[in-house]
């Protein structure tokens, strides 16, 4: 019995261990439990794409999802929603017009140099747009102030008209100051966002290249440099950097590939624009068709009350056990029991993403993870009709029962294997929860069932045929 005390031991740390990780590690809930953001986004067509394929929304939707990984969400969910329409859905999300702001943005990055001789005429574009930019907030403002006086606000809105003409007037002016240039966003290898000091207000956004990116602003560099013009950084058609190179450059440029991109960032506006560009252009526009905050939609009733089925649902299963099979059935009792623990602590350990759809099916699966324990009494209960000792029968019992086990676990992980690699969202979560499940209820079946059994049957009190087949004497 050496190596099932062995077994009894490592069972016990590996029990320790899971209670561990459940105390320490709060569970990440979904978003019927949480709440959160949930946005519509409607695919917009465009000269260039006069039609909305799924090819083109499947290329959006991969944009959208870098997107929101790079906003750190977990578990969230971008799914298609009929031809042209993606649904989002961001658990834990509190602010989201800002994820409404990223996901929609096309972030469309261009480095170009500057023209000969426009040097003066730049600084006066610059300045006639800051002020046009200054107006324009002063006006904002006041739209808000007179949101009640539909006359001040009719004349406010005929002036904001205005501002935005001569803006995009302004920003194609400054724009024919510079020359056309190969060196885009699309080579962009890292984008992320930067105190310009410790502890500054303002930040910057450092990008890296890739070698053709590098090597295109090397040469970018090298044409410029020492010479008083500048580099004109465009996002989205609008210029935000216009840095100067130094002399210092003038033989080989700025090798390496790295730029950084200043433009009166906070630490939020530079962090959005670095996820932007890291998650890549749209290639078409999206309009946001429905923008909502989402409560904990199940409430707490309904948790509650789904829990007290599963408890009741899972204290049925125990009591069947133990007065079906006896013995054996208070030691499956025992393994499930240790099955539910190590398989949330799994969960947690995992950063599964529980919702109540998971709750329910993670109850479920302990019920259905008896069906092992099940086989295994059962063939041992056929032994010992066939008059074989107790301990052969146990042993038996386990060695005819693996073959079974391990083909209904297979095939099943099989399907797990599909679903998450086909799947999207809440199947994929489905696969990834039904297969730790299995890993976890093979492992209490075939090591937690069998050392408990072996260790029960070496205690001589214990070593009854008839408390594992209740009619074996019936029989002989």
């Amino acid at each position: 019995m050496g190596k099932y005390r062995g077994w009894l031991i490592a069972i016990l740390v590996l029990l320790m261990a899971a209670t561990w990780v459940i105390v320490r590690t709060p569970a990440r809930l979904g978003l019927d439990l949480r709440g959160g953001a949930q946005l519509t986004l409607q695919v917009q067509t465009t000269d260039k794409v006069p039609q909305i394929t799924p090819q083109v929304l499947s290329a959006v939707q991969s944009v959208v999802q870098k997107r929101i990984d790079g906003l750190g969400v977990a578990e969230a969910v971008v799914q298609t929603a009929g031809d042209d329409k993606l649904l989002v859905q961001l658990p834990g999300v509190t602010d989201p017009e800002q994820a409404e702001r990223i996901l929609k943005g096309t972030a469309q990055l261009l480095f170009a140099p500057q023209k000969p001789g426009t040097e003066a005429q730049l600084q006066v574009e610059r300045q006639i747009q800051a002020q046009l930019l200054l107006e324009q907030t002063q006006l904002l403002l006041e739209q808000s102030q007179n949101a009640n006086n539909p006359e001040a606000l009719a004349d406010i809105e005929a002036k904001l008209a205005k501002n935005r003409e001569s803006l995009a007037a302004s920003q194609q002016a400054i724009a024919n100051l510079f020359a056309p240039s190969e060196l885009t966003g699309a080579m962009l290898q890292e984008a992320f966002a930067s105190p310009v000091a410790p502890g500054s207000p303002n930040w910057n956004v450092i990008v890296r290249f890739d070698p053709q990116g590098a090597e295109l602003f090397a040469r970018l560099t090298k044409e410029i440099a020492g010479t008083g013009r500048s580099i004109g950084i465009f996002l989205d058609d609008r210029l935000i950097s216009a840095p100067t190179v130094s002399a210092q450059y003038a033989e080989t440029g700025i090798i390496g590939g790295n730029a950084e991109i200043s433009g009166g960032f906070t630490a939020q506006t530079a962090n959005d624009l670095a996820i932007q560009l890291q998650g890549g252009a749209l290639p078409v526009p999206l309009e946001v068709v429905e923008n909502r905050t989402v409560g904990a939609s199940l409430g707490q009733d309904s948790i509650r009350d789904s829990l007290y089925a599963g408890v009741v649902g899972l204290v049925l299963v125990l009591v069947f056990m133990v007065a079906y099979y006896r013995l054996p059935g208070l030691i499956a009792d025992i393994a499930l029991v240790l099955y539910a623990i190590f398989t949330y602590a799994a969960f947690l350990l995992f950063g599964v993403t529980l919702t109540l759809p998971g709750i329910a099916g993670f109850i479920l699966s302990i019920g259905m993870a008896v069906d092992a324990n099940v086989l295994i009494f059962e063939r041992t209960r056929e032994e010992l009709r066939l008059g074989k000792t107790l301990y052969r029968s146990v042993e038996s019992g386990f060695d005819r029962a693996f073959a079974s086990i391990l083909d209904s676990n297979v095939t099943t992980l099989i399907a797990c294997g599909a679903l998450f690699a086909l799947g999207t969202g809440f199947v994929r979560g489905f696969a990834v929860t039904l297969a730790i499940g299995i890993g976890v209820s093979m492992f209490t079946a075939l090591t937690c069932s069998r050392s408990f059994l072996f260790y029960a049957i070496s205690i001589p009190s214990l070593r009854k045929p008839t408390w594992f087949c209740p009619k074996l004497e019936t029989l002989k």
